[in-house]
């Protein structure tokens, strides 16, 4: 067809604008692989354009919170494709606000397609008929998890749903700067061990703080005691910095851990990971990063999402509220006997998940160009 030349108006909607260094790695990942395949011209629905047009090469990053229903209509309409997506956005507290822009879409005939997401915990009856009524819609529905699928069909989904996978799988690390490193009081000269925390919320409405703080920091102490080494705290978003304080504050050995405070973009966070012996982590991003890197790990599984990964790469891990300190504690010191195994099976798992990533652009262009 008479597509290949053309320039298509493309606009991605998610949780975007520098708030989580996860959600910025799947809007790298979704960019760069449309401009592989397509030439287009992408708006972002974002909460911080300029930090958004900062970290990516799109062309227009608009105010998504603060525009109205009209001046929303007004940049929707011209669209050839509407992205919802990627990441965990479909929830009770916070779909109805991500599905305005689908809803919009679909009034002015312009196509949507769910982009690798994954959902719930979806309860409640209003959250669950918007997902049912929007998605039912769209031209194009990708999950990242068997999880998310299982969840959609549940809530009514009748169109087809493909499986994929999150589209930061495909982002590719740059060289982390040790002298950021150092300043920040990081040493080399011991073992060092990447955790990852994160805050409650509407996604993790089960997490209890308290719990959680004092499992890491027995955790952490452990890994000092184990193997001499040096723990760093690698927030994800900013409210992971407080929360990192709070595991810190209940560890004995908390003149051995450093929390990183600076900004790093995604990249160069995917970068410092390759510089980790062993990893434990909460965040979905953070292990995705760790597994990209070839670094082993041990998660504690907070969400659905971090359940489908660890799924996929067949890695078995207790919910995190089911897991005492001594298991916990005895998992690790497992895990670090046999991180050669655990990482061969990271390897032998990962190049299957990656192809399933670029499935959902395949999908996309396959829409864009008219093809069956």
């Amino acid at each position: 067809m008479e597509q290949q030349n053309r320039l298509f108006r493309i606009g991605i909607s998610g949780s975007y604008g520098g708030m989580n260094l996860g959600d910025e790695a799947i809007l790298d990942g979704i960019v760069t692989q449309l401009r592989l395949s397509i030439a287009a011209e992408i708006t972002v629905f974002s909460r911080n354009p300029q930090d958004t047009l900062t970290r990516h090469k799109v062309e227009h990053a608009i105010p998504v919170l603060s525009l109205t229903r009209k001046e929303v209509s007004r940049e929707i309409e011209g669209l050839d494709l509407f992205i919802l997506g990627g990441g965990g956005i479909l929830y009770d507290r916070d779909a109805e606000s991500y599905l305005r822009e689908v809803f919009l879409a679909h009034e002015f005939g312009v196509p949507v397609v769910v982009y690798a997401v994954s959902a719930g915990p979806l309860t409640d009856s209003r959250a669950r008929n918007a997902v049912r009524e929007a998605l039912n819609q769209a031209a194009l529905i990708t999950v990242r998890d068997r999880q998310g699928y299982r969840l959609l069909e549940d809530v009514g989904i009748e169109r087809e749903i493909h499986l994929t996978a999150d589209p930061a799988l495909l982002l590719s690390p740059e060289p982390f700067p040790l002298e950021a490193l150092e300043s920040e009081g990081v040493e080399f000269e011991r073992h060092l061990v990447g955790f990852s925390v994160r805050e409650p919320g509407p996604a993790a409405p089960d997490l209890d703080p308290e719990h959680y703080y004092a499992l890491l920091a027995n955790t952490a102490d452990f890994m000092v005691d184990r193997l001499d080494a040096d723990v760093v705290f690698v927030p994800m978003e900013r409210t992971d910095v407080q929360h990192s304080h709070g595991v810190v504050a209940h560890m004995r050995n908390s003149e051995r851990a450093e929390i990183l405070r600076r900004k790093y973009s995604a990249p160069q966070t995917l970068g410092l990971l390759g510089r980790f012996e062993f990893a434990v982590g909460m965040r979905l991003h953070f292990l995705i990063f760790a597994a990209l890197q070839g670094t082993p790990f041990v998660a504690l599984p907070y969400a659905s999402k971090v359940v489908g990964f660890l799924d996929d790469l067949e890695m078995e891990t207790p919910p995190l509220g089911n897991v005492g300190i001594g298991q916990l504690i005895a998992r690790i010191d497992r895990s670090w006997d046999t991180r050669e195994d655990i990482r061969a099976k990271i390897k032998q798992r990962l190049h299957g998940l990656q192809s399933r990533a670029r499935e959902t652009n395949q999908l996309i262009t396959k829409l864009l160009m008219g093809s069956d």
